[in-house]
């Protein structure tokens, strides 16, 4: 793969992390404080769209495994969806002038909408890897860059979206989030055509068409992708957790105003950009599935370590220590992210050479289920826990509060991140392993390169 396509790669997911970012970093916050939807109704929001989500994804893994043209399996969806992709994101985001009921039938339409656009989008993209190489090593340096260019785009909505809000906002919060966030719809929409143009399927997997039926049957079997699954669902819980309540963490815990929550939120992206660099220099030495494990069991203990030394129920009297044990934590948490999504086609490989049968699109697209499932399941949380502290919106908080904002911040993550490094320890494809795979395919006629 060249320079180009690889940067193209990653435009791809900077693109779909315009909506990943805002919904794991802002959503909650906006639809909270801003939009005006109560604590007690976003349970049942989040956990309705995650599931027509999750229905979606499964739906999009058919389809692609089902279709291919002559311009590919996967990237055609990337031009054709772009601009129905952007307009949902710029929806969710206009707040109409309305009685509570319809504000709240409008947040559930345009929600489900941006929600099934980015199944659209996203496991043609998610899949799109599988497809670019087999080569272990070119395919994690694939991902290095596409996660680098994701937290690109996380680190634009940290930090564009809070400041734009507020200075095209002219006093109306409302009205500056819908202008900020049509700034990032339409970089969306430009870096997806930028992906479509610049990458080439070269590898044709050959997929023998399956019933629905078949093919679950088949992933069942697949020890190792259901490992990955497990994985997916407990790491995006921890990581919506945390994701959600950052915001509320600054605010209210730190004090901070807006250029200090920006400055919070860019802080943890920032450092998430550095790992995904540190990540893919690391795995050229030391075992990947090592790093994968131990990675997120340090990220439980930096979360105690969070909690017990400053954020346990007031303000915290040093926010620079904050900062500093937020970058760290943010750090550790992501070092694992090249390892995961490029893990997720050799599990498919796995699959094939143990099974016989090769599931892909449903494969990527039960992944993506995972994370939606752990979104919705964190989405419940967040909105149960902060109604249990007695959170109340743009107020000043209790003690009670303060102290329940800190613990979905670091303890309740942490725990989730536990068991995802925990779980990895019954993962077995390394890269010695997975040539051994490679090689088997090869001999079996299961791969055309």
């Amino acid at each position: 793969m060249s320079l180009l396509e690889k940067i193209g790669f990653g435009a791809g997911d900077m693109a779909l992390n315009v909506v990943i970012s805002t919904m794991m970093l802002l959503i909650t916050f906006f639809y909270t404080d801003i939009y005006g939807i109560k604590v007690t109704d976003l349970a049942a929001l989040f956990f309705a769209v995650k599931l027509i989500g999750a229905i979606g994804d499964l739906v999009m893994g058919k389809i692609t495994d089902r279709f291919t043209t002559r311009f590919g399996r996967y990237r055609p969806y990337l031009l054709c969806l772009a601009i129905p992709y952007g307009i949902s994101v710029f929806c969710v985001f206009t707040t109409p002038a309305w009685g509570y009921d319809a504000k709240l039938i409008w947040a559930y339409a345009t929600y489900i909408i941006m929600t099934l656009m980015t199944a659209g989008v996203g496991i043609p993209y998610i899949s799109l890897n599988s497809a670019l190489t087999s080569d272990p090593q070119e395919r994690l340096s694939a991902n290095g860059y596409r996660l680098f260019f994701a937290k690109i785009g996380a680190f634009m909505v940290t930090i564009i979206v809070p400041e734009l809000s507020d200075y095209w906002g002219a006093g109306s919060p409302a009205a500056g989030y819908q202008a900020a966030m049509a700034v990032m719809a339409v970089m969306g929409v430009v870096l997806f055509i930028f992906c479509y143009f610049t990458t080439t399927e070269r590898v044709l997997h050959v997929v023998e068409k399956q019933s629905l039926r078949n093919q679950l049957r088949v992933l069942r079997k697949n020890d190792q992708w259901l490992i990955l699954c497990g994985v997916c669902l407990t790491g995006t819980i921890g990581y919506v957790l945390r994701g959600s309540t950052a915001v509320y963490y600054a605010k209210y815990v730190l004090g901070c105003n807006t250029t200090g929550i920006a400055s919070f939120l860019a802080t943890g992206v920032a450092a998430a950009i550095l790992s995904m660099i540190a990540s893919t220099w690391i795995t050229k030495f030391y075992c990947k599935v090592k790093l994968f494990r131990y990675s997120q069991l340090i990220v439980f203990v930096i979360s105690i370590v969070i909690y017990l030394g400053v954020g346990t129920g007031s303000k915290s009297g040093d926010t620079a220590m904050e900062f500093v044990l937020y970058f760290l934590l943010s750090f550790v948490v992501d070092l694992h992210a090249p390892v995961f999504w490029s893990a997720i086609a050799e599990t498919i490989d796995y699959g094939q050479v143990k099974t016989g049968k090769r599931v892909s699109g449903l494969a990527f697209g039960g992944i993506s289920v995972c994370q939606k499932l752990g979104m919705g399941v964190a989405g419940i949380l967040v909105g149960v826990l902060l109604s249990h502290f007695q959170y109340q919106p743009n107020h000043e908080q209790s003690a009670f509060a303060m102290n329940g904002i800190a613990l979905i911040f670091t303890v309740i993550p942490g725990f989730f991140h536990l068991l995802m490094g925990l779980l990895m320890f019954w993962y077995r494809v390394t890269d010695a392993h997975y040539i051994e795979v490679k090689n088997e395919m090869l001999q079996k006629g299961y791969v055309v390169s």
